[in-house]
């Protein structure tokens, strides 16, 4: 097995041209050195010094020393990292769903750190599926994910909703949303959400809801659809890689979107908040209880400072 001694055997014996010296640079007596040289031309299967006249690379090994010396930097660095990670303390791996808007998945991300954890803490963005299974793998400590979802043994803090606001083209024929897409404009003139009145308010248009796809979160996805359609009306949708992608699309009359970031917002587009039906955006902090990660020895006590900073999120 090519092993880390025999790449230094190698590069000093290359660079000191002298048994002796390559072996007192690397710490060894002189036949060790020798026969780590062998063992490793035999690893190769070339010759890797002339010995006849001195010592001499081969063409051979002069055209293997640039790997040694970048394979030794590299092992130099592994060891390195590995020390600054292990001197920083342990790090909290946190998921969170793209929906959460962007300051409080900040503020999340920043509870435990504020609530005197010394944790280094690093946070992935990701749909709600991939992010049960990395906490199922390990691979993540903690996830902030959108509910309902099946969690396959995962523990879950309690349901925090957030409010939402609907994304409408300006000059729809009331502050339109997903509330009533089949709802004719009534004697007020207006018209229900995802509807458009045409030229004059003659003809009301029906707007698609702009959505992410189904399977980044089938159950929450089913939900939000399902609460659209509560009062018997149809509902028409569009699917978007994200909530700018939708909000282009409200933007340019094409599309509603109902987002829980009060900051997303764009010109000619109206908002209103989503009480008609209520569409909360649904999340809970999952964590594995089968797993002893770095999250902390209580995971729950570390769900408890997330869930707690969604809430305050919630209420303002």
């Amino acid at each position: 097995m090519l092993t880390e001694r025999h790449l230094e055997i190698f590069v000093a014996l290359a660079e000191e041209e002298h048994f002796g010296a390559a072996a007192q640079r690397v710490g060894i007596t002189q036949p060790p050195l020798s026969q780590g040289l062998r063992r490793l031309e035999a690893l190769l299967g070339v010759r890797l010094f002339e010995r006849e006249r001195g010592v001499f690379l081969t063409e051979e090994g002069a055209l293997l020393l640039p790997h040694a010396r970048r394979a030794l930097a590299a092992l130099a660095e592994l060891r390195e990292t590995g020390a600054r990670e292990h001197a920083d303390g342990r790090r909290l791996r946190l998921g969170l769903a793209p929906e959460v808007p962007a300051p409080l998945a900040a503020d999340v991300a920043a509870a435990p750190v504020r609530a005197g954890d010394r944790a280094r803490i690093s946070t992935v963005t990701a749909p709600t599926a991939s992010l049960l299974s990395d906490v199922a793998s390990g691979r993540l400590d903690l996830a902030v994910v959108r509910h309902p979802s099946v969690l396959h043994g995962l523990a879950a803090g309690q349901v925090v909703l957030l409010p939402t606001w609907i994304l409408t083209p300006a000059g729809s024929a009331t502050p339109a949303g997903p509330a009533g897409p089949d709802r004719p404009a009534d004697s007020g003139g207006t018209a229900g959400a995802g509807s458009a009145a045409g030229a004059g308010g003659a003809a009301v248009r029906r707007l698609p809801v702009a959505v992410r796809p189904r399977g980044e979160a089938p159950a929450a996805h089913d939900l939000f659809v399902d609460t659209l359609a509560s009062r018997g009306r149809r509902v028409e949708t569009v699917v978007v890689a994200d909530e700018r992608a939708g909000l282009a699309l409200v933007a340019a009359g094409q599309a509603v979107l109902v987002t829980a970031d009060e900051t997303l917002t764009a010109s000619r587009v109206e908002r209103r908040r989503a009480t008609d039906p209520p569409l909360p955006l649904r999340l809970r902090v999952v964590w594995n209880p089968r797993r002893s990660g770095a999250a902390s020895e209580d995971p729950a006590a570390t769900a408890r400072l997330l869930e707690n900073a969604l809430a305050e999120g919630a209420t303002r």
